[in-house]
């Protein structure tokens, strides 16, 4: 059996009608797993996504990795033709995923309601700020605005800075994921029950509300109301990063006694197991300037190599800060094939994250980067049995 006759996915078509990058990171996902996705778009302009971030010869990076696997249909979904041959792709579909604000599909004759009656299977993922329903509903929403109304920047960067986002899309990423799995879900059901779909709502605030559930635990029950603590956990010590001699920077966290015993003999004070201040991690968190100290002066007399070593001997959890050079020349990640190199016609080679997860029967592959724009349309429109239509459709800017 061939690599790609084992994808899980094989067989199951997504039309991702979705732009920027957590729905469309939902199709990503299940192209990786063999999934045919169509990614509808706007004539002439495409995702707006394919023109941001970092580029090298006009052509946006990311988009490379976000479309990875994916074919590229133009297709003007306020035009009449469109919505039509929308409709002709839907009923062959399993799922469609989408990110306009609510409502704009059912404009258009293309909500889920409209298009379940095409197809009684379909799977619909709805991704949106802040959710269908609700007082917020309808307001526009990107990862950001999550991040900030969900408290999790409020509960990041130092306890004397500002609060602080994430330098990439966290929210947008999360989602990504819990939307592909949300996909999955409903799939599942349908096929071990009556064989219908259903419709998928995912707010960009919800996953990241659960990333820092354990801080709203911490106030409905105690009272206690979450600050920002820079690289030091809140919940166990110790956790932190520490500076070495020659610049380089360490992590190290103890999230287990034995682990905590381990960090002490390695820096030459086992004895500091048995001291009240750190005997257990409600002492520990109590002393944390201390203990930090204890821990980071012992770090900052010594290079980082010295103190890596010294504290893998011990068994203690510590390792590298990695800037990115290091990070694509970590020896590690490339014996686990962590990065995979693809052809790309417009970039020549480029090194790309590697599916995750991995399944030992049945693992993903990237097969492609990101299309150029419309480079599907007369394939797809093949497929539905228009290319007679196609010179027309061209003219009418309906493709």
């Amino acid at each position: 059996m061939t690599t790609q006759a084992k994808l899980p996915l094989r067989g199951v078509r997504v039309l991702d009608l979705a732009t920027m990058m957590a729905a469309p990171a939902s199709a990503g996902y299940l192209a990786e797993f063999g999934a045919d996705v169509i990614k509808v778009e706007k004539p002439g302009e495409g995702d707006p996504q394919r023109k941001w971030g970092t580029r090298k010869g006009g052509e946006a990076l990311y988009w490379k990795s976000l479309s990875r696997n994916k074919r590229s249909l133009t297709l003007d979904l306020r035009l009449p033709e469109g919505a039509e041959i929308l409709k002709r792709l839907v009923a062959t579909a399993d799922v469609v995923i989408a990110n306009f604000r609510p409502g704009t599909l059912e404009r258009w004759g293309l909500g889920y309601d409209a298009l379940a009656v095409i197809n009684p299977g379909l799977v619909m993922l709805e991704v949106s700020g802040f959710g269908r329903e609700g007082p917020l509903a309808g307001r526009p929403g990107f990862g950001t605005l999550a991040e900030a109304r969900s408290g999790f920047a409020h509960l990041n960067g130092q306890a004397d800075g500002p609060p602080t986002l994430p330098n990439m899309g966290l929210a947008d990423q999360f989602s990504g994921v819990m939307g592909a799995f949300a996909v999955m879900l409903a799939l599942y059901h349908r096929e071990r029950t009556d064989g219908r779909g259903q419709r998928i709502d995912l707010a960009l605030c919800d996953p990241i509300l659960r990333l820092i559930e354990p801080s709203l635990l911490d106030w409905d029950q105690l009272g206690i109301a979450g600050q920002r603590t820079g690289s030091r956990s809140v919940h166990v010590a110790p956790r932190n990063v520490y500076r070495c001699r020659d610049g380089r920077w360490v992590a190290l966290s103890a999230s287990t006694p034995a682990t905590v015993r381990r960090v002490f003999v390695a820096i030459g004070r086992p004895e500091l197991a048995d001291d009240p201040r750190f005997s257990d991690n409600a002492a520990r968190l109590g002393n944390v300037d201390q203990l930090d100290g204890l821990i980071g002066d012992w770090i900052r007399a010594r290079p980082a190599a010295e103190v890596i070593a010294i504290m893998e001997e011990a068994q203690a959890a510590v390792g590298p800060v990695h800037d990115i050079p290091e990070v694509l020349a970590d020896e590690g990640l490339e014996d686990r094939a962590a990065l995979v190199t693809v052809p790309d016609p417009d970039l020549g080679a480029v090194r790309l994250v590697n599916v995750v997860p991995r399944l030992s029967r049945t693992p993903g592959r990237v097969e492609s980067t990101g299309p150029a724009l419309g480079q599907h349309t007369r394939e797809v429109l093949t497929e539905i049995g228009m290319l007679d239509r196609f010179d027309e459709l061209m003219a009418k800017g309906v493709i």
